[in-house]
């Protein structure tokens, strides 16, 4: 079994309160979980309006179809015109992992 995880650090663009964040970063959300079939959800910089982490898990029992998955749902996050993504962390375990 092999465990993925993406943390995306995402800034915001014409953001002025909590509501319009929401508005944007929903949609990105459901279409990770839409498309790619991974968990998703917002998990940091709840209370700023212009900032927002966005983490995703995936579990696959073949290491190579998770890695295409990270790959592509990182590829969707970037190619989103409304947010400028910042940094991407990626963690990889595998079962050899303690």
């Amino acid at each position: 079994m092999y465990v993925g995880t993406l943390s995306f650090d995402l800034l915001l663009g014409d953001v002025r309160s909590l509501k319009q964040k929401r508005s944007v970063v929903r949609p990105i959300i459901a279409e990770l979980t839409r498309t790619h079939q991974v968990s998703v959800a917002e998990v940091g910089d709840q209370d700023l309006h212009r900032r927002a982490v966005i983490g995703l898990a995936v579990v696959s029992g073949d290491a190579g179809h998770l890695t295409g998955v990270l790959d592509r749902c990182e590829r969707l996050v970037a190619a989103r015109p409304e947010v400028e993504l910042l940094s991407v962390r990626r963690r990889f375990h595998g079962d050899e992992d303690e």
